[in-house]
C-alpha cells in the first residue's frame, strides 16, 4: 500500500497549473471527467434538488421568556453560552433574546430542551 501521508505532503505541494494538470491525467488514465458528471448530475438533481437547498440548516433559538423561574433559566443560559452571572441575568430579563445563533438543528433542539427543562419558553427560527 502507498504511503498516504507522503501522497498528501506531495499533493499540498504542488501549484494551482500542476493540480490543474494532475486533474487532466486522472481523468485520462481512469476515464473519467469532473465537468461531465457535475453536467449530468446538475440538471438531473435540479429538480429534486431545489426544495432541499431551500432547506434550512442554521437555526437561531431564541429565549421568549423565562416561565417565572429566572435563577433556573439564568444557570441554564450561563450553562449554555458561558456569559457571565450579569449578563444572563440580562439576557434572560430582556426576552426575547436570542440565546445561540446560527447552530444546527440537532444543536438547537438540544439548547431548547435544557431551557425549557428549566422552566423557560423558546422558539427556534
Amino acid at each position: 500500500m502507498a504511503d498516504l501521508n507522503a501522497i498528501v505532503d506531495q499533493l499540498s505541494a504542488l501549484t494551482v497549473l500542476e493540480a490543474a494538470e494532475l486533474s487532466k491525467l486522472l481523468e485520462e488514465k481512469w476515464g473519467v471527467s469532473a465537468a461531465a458528471a457535475v453536467a449530468v448530475a446538475g440538471p438531473a438533481a435540479g429538480g429534486a434538488a431545489a426544495p432541499a437547498a431551500e432547506e434550512q440548516t442554521e437555526f437561531d433559538v431564541i429565549l421568549t421568556g423565562d416561565g417565572g423561574k429566572k435563577i433556573n433559566v439564568i444557570k441554564e443560559v450561563r450553562a449554555i453560552t458561558s456569559l457571565g452571572l450579569t449578563e444572563a441575568k440580562a439576557l434572560v430579563e430582556g426576552a426575547p433574546k436570542p440565546i445561540k445563533e446560527g447552530v444546527s438543528k440537532d444543536e438547537a433542539e438540544k439548547i431548547k430542551k435544557q431551557l425549557e427543562e428549566a422552566g423557560a419558553t423558546v422558539e427556534i427560527k
